[in-house]
């Protein structure tokens, strides 16, 4: 870690703030809400920005970043921005002009990260989700070693200064580290990543390819139908959790997250509240405070796994 900046060296020489802001929103928030987080998350520090093309507010996150460097508050090469190429554009010649699209909607030249976002080609089109007449999902048949080489030109042409991969697990790395004429391994696998699902056997793993593992729904899945049992325990709201918490003086986001950082995971703190916006940004000034008790997370059979209450939609993150 550069102790400075509190950044992670990525394995092409670039380096990542272990901390982000997620802007990933619900339905019933208004995109508009997208573009005035964001400013407030880069006014009270947040220095490393991760959306996706999935998002479709990548227009307002970029308005945001704009903003913020015209009045002086950043300047572009402080932000680290991750996009993310959606499974409907996995097919290689679709890679370039996916990327080209998300750059326009943001008015960046660059990004400093692309990665692609689910192992899972979907056909290509308009539709996020295409279904059939039965409502299935219509997938693609894609190499994803292709896919891989055409990020790989989005590099070498300057369009994003990193590459990477998102809800990977190790065989589908394996496939691209051992893919013939490889030019840029991933610099990060992206997956969600909290103390019900610490990811421990794919954190190993990336360590050991030199591979960063970025921590999405870290502070516990996001409590929506479908997605979470929600009679499922809540994991801010865990006993053992909060106990550790009140031992350390902090909040139990705040420990979640140091938590994670401490194991060498970047990691992802989303929020639309403000005032928990501003207090994500304090684990970047807690770093004398360690958790001397988490890792491998004692929570083996303390905190309820969600191992076994999840409703995984997208099974690709598991070792």
């Amino acid at each position: 870690m550069d102790p400075k900046g509190q950044r992670v060296k990525l394995n092409d020489g670039h380096f990542i703030p272990v901390l982000g802001f997620g802007t990933a929103e619900t339905k019933e928030v208004l995109k508009s809400e997208a573009l005035e987080v964001t400013k407030f998350a880069i006014d009270v520090g947040f220095r490393h920005v991760d959306c996706a093309h999935l998002y479709q507010n990548e227009e307002q996150v970029g308005q945001a970043i704009r903003s913020k460097i015209a009045d002086g508050t950043v300047k572009r090469e402080d932000i680290f921005y991750t996009s993310k190429l959606w499974c409907t554009f996995l097919r290689p010649e679709l890679v370039r002009p996916a990327l080209e699209k998300s750059l326009k909607n943001l008015q960046l030249d660059y990004v400093d990260l692309y990665i692609i976002h689910f192992p899972l080609a979907m056909k290509p089109g308009e539709e996020l989700f295409p279904k059939d007449e039965n409502g299935k999902l219509i997938v693609d048949s894609v190499d994803l070693c292709h896919t891989w080489e055409a990020l790989e030109k989005c590099k070498d042409a300057g369009l994003t200064k990193s590459i990477g991969v998102s809800n990977f697990n190790h065989k589908q790395l394996e496939k691209i580290l051992n893919k013939p004429g490889l030019k840029y391994k991933p610099v990060c696998n992206q997956v969600e990543c909290h103390p019900y699902l610490n990811q421990s056997k794919l954190l190993d793993f990336c360590k050991s390819h030199d591979i960063v593992l970025v921590a999405y729904g870290a502070l516990g899945s996001q409590r929506i139908k479908g997605w979470v049992n929600l009679n499922h325990p809540v994991l801010l709201e865990d006993p053992v959790l909060c106990t550790i918490a009140k031992k350390h003086k902090q909040t139990p986001a705040l420990v979640v997250l140091r938590y994670q950082i401490q194991r060498g995971v970047v990691v992802l703190a989303k929020s639309y509240n403000k005032k928990r916006i501003k207090e994500n940004i304090k684990v970047m000034r807690l770093f004398s405070f360690k958790i001397d008790w988490f890792d491998p997370l004692a929570v083996q059979g303390t905190l309820k796994s969600l191992l076994q209450c999840h409703i995984h939609l997208w099974p690709f993150s598991s070792i």
